[in-house]
């Protein structure tokens, strides 16, 4: 393994930023630019289909008296869930029980990289997550090094590792004669 290779610094941030990705996947409440939108917010729990109040069952005392932008909230958080296999319902399980395990300082670093990575282009973000799915494919001790290796690196060493990285990019995306 070249020496670039072994040491990417954006696998720690891309791991981070998907990581938030999975956890705004796993709330509940959260709502996302691709759901679909919920016409108008139930005004009865009873207008709630059986599954619905289900899924909903611990806000089944106070539903009516919930602001509609929570309702609908609830509600697109309660169809995505649904929608969902059983295995994916396993998976947004236990993101959301490792959120739940996170201080609040790591859930607003989490969030801050999240919103970072959601500004990213396109093309950023595809870099990032093909450097996840890299980091993934590393043994957690390989992992490991590469976080205390980049934790330990001095500033110029971290900006000229990126340069190098920077350059490594530019020749692979370089059409080639």
């Amino acid at each position: 393994m070249s020496e670039s290779s072994r040491f990417l610094p954006g696998r720690r941030a891309a791991l981070a930023a998907l990581c938030a990705a999975g956890l705004q996947l796993a709330l509940p409440g959260s709502a996302r630019a691709e759901d679909a939108p919920v016409a108008a917010a139930p005004t009865a729990w009873n207008s709630l289909n059986a599954e619905e109040q289900k899924v909903l069952g611990k806000y089944s005392g106070k539903w009516d008296s919930l602001p509609a932008e929570q309702q609908q909230r609830l509600l697109r958080g309660t169809r995505r869930w649904m929608s969902m296999s059983p295995e994916q319902r396993e998976r947004a399980k236990a993101r959301y029980e490792r959120w739940q395990q996170l201080t609040p300082e790591q859930k607003d670093l989490a969030r801050q990289r999240w919103h970072r990575y959601r500004e990213l282009a396109p093309e950023q973000q595809a870099r990032v997550r093909e450097g996840y799915r890299n980091f993934k494919k590393l043994t957690p001790e390989q992992r490991r090094k590469l976080r205390e290796r980049w934790q330990n690196a001095t500033p110029e060493e971290r900006q000229r590792w990126l340069e190098r990285r920077r350059q490594h990019r530019e020749r692979a995306a370089a059409p080639r004669p």
